[in-house]
């Protein structure tokens, strides 16, 4: 059992990273277009509205896909992707709930004889989402979502000598995560900010005996406190079709996310940060002629690999590459 006093401190963490982000904000010059909200009150048309202006957030928080390689893994690779899609199954200004389904596919190809990609982990799943506000420019919301995540293989989890089988051993958890997110968005002179932090909780079916493979148990992580931190901005230029008006595309991006393990896991005390935290801070640069594309630079440290049999490494990492996905789509006339 965990300690309360170390799960205040952990939230302490991501509300100081929460407050640097505030500092950099800036000064709002521009006060944001509400599409005549302010007058039409708590109407059915301002309802449908912000509906929609929600559902857009709910995309911009999306993962996106990323294609590049990490340098700093115990075993080199020269590729590395996380392919993930997003597609909308339910989105519609008459509710306040959106939900997502989300295709995902890691891979790593090593930097080994024959360039092998040794058992890529599948991770489908999807995402619940429900409005808590009517306010978009200070949006709360809640999400549910169920993740699955396998190797695809059928050979034994164990070694003869109970060691894990990292070569063709089979890798099996299926887990929830519940999260809140707060954002704000500022309008500025020629450009547009959003943040966004969410924190959450991650429960693998593990923990009433359901969907995972059984050596995993208490070796691998099945309780996880989350949370991130995404700090984007668009850049004001001339439309396309009426140069005298001005669209925002999106432009930069600092996204920073955490993972720390609460539960009981190889003997490991729960204040071995080393062990127990995976952490990331990720940048993102769209060109002027991207549309749903970005260049991507950034590193992270991961004290329990996140790519299935490779769970027991713990190492440093720098990611550089491309990213795509409909949350970089976000544009604003």
């Amino acid at each position: 059992m965990f300690k309360h006093a170390t799960f205040t401190r952990l939230v302490a963490v991501l509300g100081l990273v929460v407050l640097v982000g505030q500092g950099v904000r800036g000064q709002s010059v521009v006060q944001p277009v509400t599409d005549g909200l302010d007058t039409i009150g708590n109407s059915t048309r301002a309802t449908r509205m912000i509906n929609q202006r929600f559902d857009e957030i709910y995309l911009q928080n999306a993962r996106v896909a990323t294609f590049g390689n990490e340098y700093g893994h115990p075993v080199p690779t020269q590729l590395v992707a996380d392919l993930t899609g997003n597609f909308v199954l339910f989105s519609t200004p008459k509710s306040r709930f959106g939900f997502i389904f989300n295709p995902r596919v890691k891979l790593r190809l090593l930097s080994t004889q024959g360039a092998p990609v040794k058992s890529p982990s599948y991770m489908p799943g999807g995402t619940l989402y429900y409005r808590l506000n009517r306010d978009y420019n200070r949006a709360s919301f809640l999400s549910l979502a169920y993740s699955h995540h396998s190797n695809g293989v059928r050979g034994p989890t164990l070694n003869a000598n109970d060691t894990f089988n990292t070569d063709s051993g089979k890798f099996t958890t299926n887990f929830y995560t519940i999260a809140y997110t707060n954002g704000h968005r500022q309008y500025h002179d020629k450009l547009i900010s959003d943040r966004y932090e969410t924190l959450g909780l991650e429960l693998h079916a593990a923990l009433i005996g359901q969907g995972y493979t059984p050596p995993l148990k208490d070796k691998y992580g099945f309780v996880r406190l989350n949370g991130s931190w995404m700090y984007n901005l668009s850049r004001a230029r001339p439309d396309d079709i009426d140069p005298k008006s001005k669209v925002y595309d999106n432009w930069m991006r600092l996204h920073i996310e955490f993972m720390y393990i609460l539960d009981t896991y190889a003997n490991y005390s729960l204040t071995n940060v080393q062990k127990r935290l995976n952490i990331s801070a990720m940048y993102y640069y769209q060109l002027p002629f991207m549309q749903n594309m970005a260049l991507m630079l950034g590193g992270g440290y991961r004290g329990q690999d996140d790519y299935n049999m490779s769970f027991q490494d713990s190492y440093g990492y720098l990611s550089v590459g491309v990213a795509a996905g409909v949350s970089f789509g976000f544009k604003h006339k």
